[in-house]
């Protein structure tokens, strides 16, 4: 068994240290973006009228697949996952073009589309060769269910029900806090 700070030294490929260090530093990372785009933002009512919606929809996912995962419990199969595989992340970056649009800064989108590539993506192909490694039947829906791009038809049928708790436990309202927040700030600033 290796030493806690073993995991990310010489002998582990450059992208698997890259993806560790953005999965722990993700979070900050998005925060600062945040509020880069609050300096810079130059909103219109026009802007808003077309990013809220789009940053709505992309919550409206996020929560929805919050309420039907058990992280490291269970596969989820349920809800938005029976579409795509990746909810939280398609939801997240629906949610950040709406606030980049919203914003009504090119810079802005630029660099949430760049922290989505640089950042994101390394973290989802980690996460899903750990989820791979630990939750049966992952390989299966793997081959069933798209990565980002969302299936019209479910890939899987399940009697499952969004469980509010679930999002709860998953912490979810602090991304629509954090959206709030910023929409305050647009709207200051319009």
């Amino acid at each position: 068994m290796q030493a806690k700070g073993e995991r990310n030294g010489p002998g582990v490929p450059l992208l698997k240290r890259w993806a560790a260090a953005a999965a722990r530093s993700r979070v900050i990372v998005s925060i600062l973006l945040g509020a880069s785009a609050c300096w810079l933002a130059q909103p219109t009512r026009g802007s808003l009228q077309i990013g809220v919606p789009i940053g709505l929809v992309g919550l409206a996912v996020r929560a929805w697949a919050a309420g039907h995962l058990r992280k490291n419990q269970q596969l989820a199969v349920s809800g938005p996952y029976a579409h795509v595989r990746n909810p939280l992340y398609v939801g997240s970056l629906l949610a950040g073009a709406g606030l980049g649009v919203a914003a009504n800064h090119t810079a802005i989108l630029a660099a949430i589309v760049a922290v989505f590539v640089f950042w994101f993506l390394p973290v989802v192909t980690e996460e899903e060769a750990h989820i791979r490694k630990i939750l049966p039947g992952y390989v299966e829906y793997e081959l069933r269910v798209r990565r980002f791009l969302p299936s019209i038809a479910p890939g899987y049928r399940s009697g499952r029900r969004f469980d509010p708790g679930l999002y709860m436990e998953n912490r979810e309202y602090s991304a629509l806090c954090g959206f709030l927040v910023f929409m305050a700030i647009l709207w200051i600033k319009l």
